[in-house]
Parts: C-alpha cells; sequence; structure tokens
C-alpha cells in the first residue's frame, strides 16, 4: 500500500509539472505572439548590443524566418501584366513571376550563409551604433589594407567574388606584391548593421565611422574604395583625409562640374545627356526613398516579391547585360542580396540613406574638390560615364584613370575579374610611397 501511495505521489506531482509547464509555455506564446519584435520571422532581431570590442560574428538565420519567406511567396497576389513588351513600365509581369518561383522553390539561403561564414565577420560600435564588417587579412606580407563600401540595392554580397582575387592575388593571376587586406564593412542600417534610431547619418557621418574603424583595426596607411552611396561616402572620406587613408578609388566619380560647359565635348555631351536620362526616366525610387522612406517600406517590409522586384528592376537596368540581367549575373546572386534585405528587415533603414542625404545636400553628382590622391575606373554602363577632364578639375592629384569595355553600376558584383585588376593597378603608386 505504501508504495501504492508513493506511486499515486509520483504520479501527481509529474501531472502537476506537466500542467506547470505546458502553462508557462502557453504564457511564452502569448508573450512572443504579443511582441513587436518577431524574433521567428527577421534575422536583425537576433542581433545583440554591439560594444567597442571587435566581437566575432556568424550569420545564423532562424529556420522560422525562412519557413515564413516561403509560406509568404506562396501567398503572392499578383497585379495584371504590363501593356508594353519592354521593362518601360517596370519588371514585367513573366520576369517577376519566374523570380519569384524560383526563389521559392529553389533558391537556397543556407548556401550563401555557409559562404558568408567562411570569411571572419565581426560587429563593433562606432559613433554609438553596431557596425558589421569582415575583416579578410591576406597571407601575404605588406599586404595593403583596403576598404570597401557599397550603396543600394546593393550589399556585403556584391563582393563576395573578389575577396580571393584581392587578398591572395597569387592564385588569381596576380603577384604578392598585388595582397590587400579587405575591410568590408555594411552601411547602417544595411544588412547586419544596426539600424540608425536617430537622424545625421549621412555619407559624412558614415565616412567619420569608417575612419574611426580603420583606426581600431590598427591600420596606418589604408586605402578606400567604393560604388553609388559607397562612392559618396568615400568622397566624403578624400574630404576628411582620416587617420592613415593615403588615397581611394572609385567606380562613379561625383564630378559633374557646378556650371555645366554651354558647349560640351563629345564624351561632356554623352554624360550629360546621360544624366538627364536617369534623372527623367529612371529617377522615381530615388525620389521616393529621399522624400517619403518610410511610405513606401511597409511594401517592401511587408511583402518579399514587392522586396525583390524592387532591387531586380536595378539589376537589370544598371547592369551591363545583354537584354536580360542573368546574363551577367545568376538568380542565386541576385537572390544572396535580395533575401539579405529582406531577412534583416532594412527596406526602411536602407531606403533612409537617400533621405538623410538629400537632407544634408550631399546626395548630388559633385563631390567637389579632393586633394587626396584618386584614382577611377569608368565602366560602360554605368548611370553616366564621368569625363577624365571634369575628375581633373576637381582632383589635383589623379593617380590613375582607367575606361575598360564591360561592367556597369555593379562592377565588382559583375565583372569581378576585371575589377580586382583595376584595383591592383589603380594603388601600384601608393604601394612604393
Amino acid at each position: 500500500m505504501a508504495s501504492v501511495h508513493r506511486q499515486r505521489n509520483v504520479t501527481g506531482v509529474l501531472a502537476t509539472s506537466r500542467r506547470r509547464l505546458l502553462k508557462i509555455m502557453a504564457e511564452a506564446a502569448a508573450l512572443l505572439a504579443a511582441s513587436p519584435i518577431i524574433c521567428a520571422r527577421t534575422a536583425d532581431a537576433l542581433l545583440q548590443p554591439a560594444t567597442e570590442a571587435l566581437t566575432p560574428f556568424r550569420v545564423r538565420v532562424p529556420q522560422a524566418a525562412l519557413d515564413d519567406l516561403k509560406r509568404r511567396l506562396a501567398g503572392v497576389r499578383w497585379p495584371e501584366r504590363e501593356t508594353v513588351t519592354d521593362w518601360s513600365q517596370g519588371v514585367p509581369l513573366g520576369k517577376a513571376q519566374a523570380l519569384i518561383a524560383y526563389w521559392r522553390d529553389r533558391y537556397d539561403w543556407r548556401r550563401f550563409e555557409t559562404q558568408l561564414n567562411a570569411y571572419p565577420q565581426f560587429r563593433t560600435r562606432v559613433d554609438g551604433l553596431g557596425i558589421h564588417f569582415l575583416h579578410v587579412q591576406s597571407r601575404h606580407e605588406n599586404a595593403l589594407p583596403l576598404l570597401i563600401t557599397h550603396g543600394w540595392p546593393g550589399s556585403i554580397v556584391e563582393f563576395m567574388k573578389i575577396i580571393g582575387p584581392l587578398t591572395d592575388p597569387t592564385r588569381y593571376g596576380g603577384t604578392a606584391e598585388d595582397a590587400f587586406h579587405l575591410v568590408i564593412p555594411c552601411l547602417p542600417g544595411f544588412g547586419f548593421s544596426d539600424k540608425p534610431a536617430e537622424n545625421g547619418w549621412d555619407a559624412v557621418r558614415i565616412a567619420k565611422a569608417w575612419g574611426a574603424l580603420m583606426q581600431r583595426l590598427g591600420y596606418s596607411k589604408w586605402v578606400a574604395q567604393g560604388g553609388d552611396w559607397g562612392s559618396a561616402v568615400t568622397h566624403a572620406l578624400g574630404h576628411l583625409r582620416p587617420i592613415g587613408l593615403v588615397a581611394a578609388h572609385v567606380n562613379w566619380p561625383l564630378v559633374f562640374p557646378k556650371q555645366l560647359p554651354a558647349n560640351p565635348s563629345s564624351d561632356e555631351k554623352l554624360a550629360m545627356d546621360a544624366a538627364a536620362a536617369f534623372n527623367s526616366d529612371q529617377s522615381g525610387y530615388f525620389k521616393e526613398q529621399s522624400t517619403r522612406p518610410q511610405t513606401v517600406a511597409y511594401g517592401l517590409a511587408d511583402s518579399p516579391s514587392g522586396q525583390a522586384l524592387w532591387i531586380y528592376e536595378k539589376f537589370q537596368a544598371w547592369t551591363d547585360n545583354k537584354g536580360t540581367v542573368e546574363s551577367v549575373l545568376s538568380p542565386d546572386e541576385m537572390l544572396d542580396d535580395i533575401t539579405l534585405y529582406w531577412l534583416t528587415n532594412t527596406a526602411a533603414s536602407a531606403a533612409r540613406i537617400y533621405w538623410q542625404n538629400s537632407q544634408a545636400s550631399s546626395g548630388a553628382y559633385s563631390g567637389l574638390r579632393i586633394e587626396l590622391p584618386m584614382a577611377a575606373t569608368i565602366f560602360p554602363h554605368e548611370i553616366y560615364r564621368a569625363p577624365r577632364s571634369w575628375a581633373e578639375a576637381l582632383w589635383p592629384n589623379l593617380i590613375y584613370w582607367a575606361e575598360v569595355d564591360k561592367g556597369g553600376h555593379f562592377a565588382a558584383f559583375e565583372q569581378p575579374a576585371l575589377f580586382s585588376e583595376e584595383l591592383r593597378k589603380a594603388f601600384k603608386s601608393i604601394r612604393a610611397t
């Protein structure tokens, strides 16, 4: 009887414990459901607060976030097809449906996650904001430290194919003297960097943060590179000249003269016409993100198809392709970038870089006079192709200029071998000083 009594007590205790556990689980589930941060659906919500320490970082997106993405992609509500036979109204319905079907059924984020985690990554707090960056050091002695900055709708994804050629050039047709140490940060509000909660993060403030980052890494001599908003940040670095910065290269020189020539040369007229065409026909996204980034972000943050096609259109328009962007960038490569935006829920914070720089009047085509040694490579399908004469007027220390025969706005992404070779050439003279 005593053993039966003990057994009943144990059974009762287990039942009570089970009920208590179920109650706790139910309360936790209710708490998570009511939370404004849905950790299961966003990767950035899992970021730990950054400190000034250089803290190692690895990407591991919750499976629930990937499952949520698939669920949303399975329920897209499509508009009717366009009334034209080209891209003049935006992404054609057939192209949109093909990309979303690939994303839903064939794309593998874990593949890219593994690729990214193969490189050393860190987070550190600079000017109150957590900054995520890759820091890939070369095995070659006397490698030159290079800070490289992306833009919108790009990301660190753009640079995956140049890490090997730049850090280990002897495996890619170069010499040990061509080697770079690479520092590749995510812009504030992009990727796994923190989202600014205050105004003021324009190109100049970002450039100041980059200078502090390079100093924290211990680099006493370094160079910088950028395209798109990365070019604006690199121009700002050229003005600020933080400790250790000795030269910079851009693949989109912001050298428009304040007063356009009355009798332009053929090169000047091409640049002026291209800029005018961009402003009149391709800059709708720019105006929206410069004026109402919060409004457009509601749709982009809620709809992965909306986010994808907002970016896909720019890949089509700004790459040097043969009529279809897939001739230059694979669906997987484009979706690596698009998925990074989606999983980190950065539609608003990334778009806000346009608003911040428009408010600061630093979103223009002119970066003004820069005394720092500057270099540039002009790719044929850039938004506009700046003439060398304009750069010479604003850059008295022009150390390198080249015009290549292929590539577009996403130069490193589209033509990694050519881009890498251009950087080797651009900074060759700097290594000897």
